[in-house]
């Protein structure tokens, strides 16, 4: 459930970014992200009941950054920006404890993990100079292709971190599971695998 890659997108853009470097243009994505967000207020009942579950989980993770929780409303339920900006709809407060548990401990294992930065890294690799049309037109199919890979890989990657988390708050691992009831059938999109295959790499793990 972490942020859509706009940085796979950023080459479709008018080449307004000259001079800049690859890394000041998914920051400044990510700032626009942030403030297009239809923000909810941090003190109803719904937010508390979600920053009361974020704080439980605190004590059992190390970050190498300091984390904060921004409650929205609207069709997102929930993303990592910025690497450290932990995005959460307020309606996860309908969720049971485990299940909302799960989702923020998996955008939480975005930050254990450091995926902002390797993100980064991987866009740096292929345009380590200034931001410019004819050098990003000669990458953006071979960058696409391993952003889009490596974002696949980092949702696995946090959901066996949240799978881990909860087990470690008491939760049945099994809640987890009847999440990916609960939410969408999806298929495979740029950023992440298909409800299945997740389902799938989750019960692997038990293996």
């Amino acid at each position: 459930m972490r942020a859509a890659l706009l940085a796979l997108f950023v080459f479709a853009a008018p080449p307004v970014w000259c001079g800049e470097d690859i890394l000041d243009v998914l920051d400044r994505s990510q700032h626009q992200q942030l403030d297009a967000l239809e923000l909810a207020d941090p003190g109803s009942p719904e937010a508390q009941r979600v920053q009361r579950s974020f704080e439980q989980l605190l004590p059992l993770v190390t970050l190498p950054v300091r984390v904060r929780l921004q409650f929205v409303r609207g069709s997102k339920v929930a993303e990592c920006l910025l690497g450290r900006i932990i995005v959460v709809n307020v309606s996860l407060a309908d969720l049971s404890e485990g299940e909302r548990l799960f989702v923020l401990a998996h955008e939480l294992g975005h930050v254990a993990h450091g995926h902002w930065s390797a993100m980064g890294r991987l866009f740096q690799k292929h345009i380590p100079d200034e931001v410019v049309r004819h050098k990003t037109d000669a990458v953006a199919g071979a960058l696409g292709r391993e952003a889009s890979a490596l974002a696949h890989e980092q949702e696995y990657a946090a959901d066996a971190y949240a799978w881990s988390v909860l087990a470690r708050v008491g939760e049945s691992r099994e809640t987890a599971l009847a999440l990916f009831h609960t939410l969408p059938m999806v298929n495979d999109t740029a950023t992440h695998p298909g409800t299945r295959k997740r389902v799938a790499h989750l019960r692997a793990l038990t293996q």
